[in-house]
């Protein structure tokens, strides 16, 4: 796979319509979504903003000619000196996956761009990691927040076998902690169990808040709520998470979410 395609397989986003995009905007059976979370490293210096500013100003709309989104693009308030971009695309079907790299390639706002196209002496990005994740069924549907000026929380939460993740994906699901999210005030974005990607099994999940501050609160709410703590106790979800990376993003002004 060469450069152009790896970037455009992973540039797919935002929820707009061409006909190019005819079948690929059609949900799978049960209307789940798949989310492509995708980690760009940058480089230094001058150069640092060249996959912001692509997307900004004609990658996202690309994304949204195949019919691929809403497309969040967010950068860490804190983390490795190295910089970093980090960006979400919505997908409505395993096929949209599948299709996007042809589509984008196709489209002239991308395929023809000089992003697209940088040679191996100047390339547009340091790498790139990807990980593709299957919507819960609980929450089938991104759902994005209308408000500006917010914060997001990515939280993964790692098992220790393939049986122990998917009582966790149980546990949100059947067992209501979706549910005592919202109740608690929590406001989910996105719940996917990870098909393809780093540090397997697992699931991620995304939460919005309007700062840190309200972030803390939420959290104190959510953990001294009675259902928490009974579900918490339930045996048989004990035992199913070995490990939970958190990062706290901050999107981009010209991010779809």
């Amino acid at each position: 796979m060469n450069r152009r395609e790896f970037l455009a397989v992973g540039a797919a986003g935002a929820a707009a319509f061409s006909p190019m995009a005819a079948g690929m905007d059609r949900a799978d059976e049960g209307g789940r979504e798949y989310f492509e979370w995708r980690r760009y490293h940058l480089h230094t210096g001058s150069r640092k903003n060249l996959v912001g500013d692509f997307l900004r100003d004609a990658g996202i709309a690309a994304l949204n000619r195949i019919g691929v989104g809403p497309v969040g693009v967010f950068r860490a308030m804190y983390g490795p000196n190295q910089p970093t971009l980090h960006v979400l695309l919505v997908h409505k079907s395993l096929r949209s996956v599948e299709k996007a790299s042809e589509l984008l390639l196709a489209d002239d706002g991308f395929g023809g761009s000089e992003f697209a196209n940088a040679g191996l002496s100047a390339p547009s990005y340091v790498r790139v990691e990807s990980s593709l994740m299957a919507a819960f069924k609980g929450m089938p549907k991104l759902e994005a927040p209308e408000k500006k000026g917010r914060i997001f929380e990515l939280r993964t939460y790692e098992s220790h076998s393939i049986k122990a993740a998917k009582k966790k994906i149980e546990m949100f699901n059947e067992g209501g902690e979706i549910e005592i999210f919202r109740k608690t005030g929590l406001r989910p974005v996105f719940f996917g169990e990870t098909l393809v990607g780093r540090q397997m099994p697992n699931l991620t999940y995304m939460l919005v808040f309007d700062d840190l501050a309200d972030r803390d609160k939420k959290w104190r709410v959510f953990g001294a709520d009675p259902a928490w703590r009974k579900l918490r106790r339930d045996p048989a979800y004990r035992e199913t998470v070995s490990n939970i990376t958190d990062i706290i993003l901050r999107p981009a002004a010209y991010s779809q979410i």
